[in-house]
């Protein structure tokens, strides 16, 4: 078996990772600053002597470089993924996920490993004008710090692809929802009910057309991926054929917790500066290489919304 990195390895779509690579055997380093992921999502994962939790900064490149040392395969997923407040701490974007990118590059040229899976998003197409969007759309004009910065992660990636023999998959999400879910439009609303069951404040028109994906079928394109990419320089659009309205999703989170509130809208069809009011990807790539997701949209809000109400300590622990 394998020894992979996990950069981010406590966050939410990294801890899921993590307990897969174990589950199927595998050994797992896992790196994370523990700024926002969570110990407890890692307490089963702690148990097994096949992972090592290395705490770190990926700003500090000579314990990365250390930290890293033995491991075959390195799954970047560390990065600050607050896109609505951008624009407030712009340098944090750049830090956390352009200089982290370059540091995990460097660490693994150091250390003799030329394999890497990246975390890019759906917001590098920026408001695209081909719906659904391919990975081979042309790029826009960036329209959040977000996108701007794991675009320029990309780009070193594929100059190290070319300059150093790397072989690397760039994984360009929609919104990931699930287990351990602690960021994004569901754990915003149900705090909100929670605190006022009868009015929910609601960013723009509702009218926004958003894809989302559950965690495990992500894992399942990720691995899928990292095992039979073709090139050198991969990039795969995750997502699922469909998409929803805000107000679908507002819908099916407020009948699972049995509420009817208000609905609040603040106006306008964004919810804030950067939001893309439709993002809906072209996922015939990954499809291609016999990935299928297991999980409609409504089935990974639900899934979502049961996690939310049985680890309800999330919310503490973000505040």
């Amino acid at each position: 078996m394998s020894t992979y990195v996990v950069t981010g390895c406590a966050g939410f779509i990294g801890s899921n990772l993590v307990d897969r690579l174990l589950a199927v055997g595998h050994n797992v380093i896992g790196i994370d600053d523990f700024s926002t992921g969570q110990r407890r999502f890692l307490e089963s994962s702690l148990k097994s002597e096949r992972f090592r939790l290395v705490e770190l900064d990926l700003l500090d490149i000579d314990a990365l470089q250390r930290a890293i040392k033995g491991g075959e395969f390195v799954l970047h997923l560390a990065a600050n993924a607050d896109v609505r407040f951008g624009t407030l701490h712009p340098r944090r974007d750049l830090e956390q996920n352009t200089i982290a990118t370059y540091n995990v590059l460097e660490a693994m040229r150091a250390n003799g490993i030329n394999q890497i899976g990246f975390s890019s998003t759906g917001s590098v197409y920026g408001e695209a004008k081909v719906i659904p969007t391919p990975e081979d759309a042309p790029f826009p004009i960036q329209t959040s710090l977000y996108g701007a910065s794991k675009c320029a992660g990309e780009g070193l990636i594929s100059a190290y692809c070319e300059g150093f023999g790397f072989r690397a998959c760039v994984f360009r999400f929609v919104s990931i929802l699930g287990e351990r879910y602690t960021h994004g439009h569901v754990f915003d609303f149900y705090r909100s009910l929670r605190a006022n069951p009868n009015e929910l404040p609601v960013l723009g028109n509702g009218k926004q057309r958003k894809s989302y994906l559950y965690v495990q079928d992500c894992i399942d394109a990720i691995l899928l991926a990292m095992e039979k990419a073709p090139e050198k320089f991969n990039v795969y659009n995750l997502g699922v054929d469909s998409y929803c309205e805000v107000n679908d999703s507002i819908g099916w989170i407020c009948e699972a917790l049995k509420v009817s509130p208000r609905l609040a809208y603040s106006g306008g069809d964004r919810g804030w500066i950067g939001d893309n009011p439709f993002i809906f990807l072209d996922t015939a790539r990954i499809r291609a290489l016999g990935w299928t997701p297991k999980l409609t949209i409504k089935e990974g809000v639900l899934k979502t919304v049961e996690f939310l109400q049985a680890n309800e300590w999330v919310f503490g622990a973000r505040d």
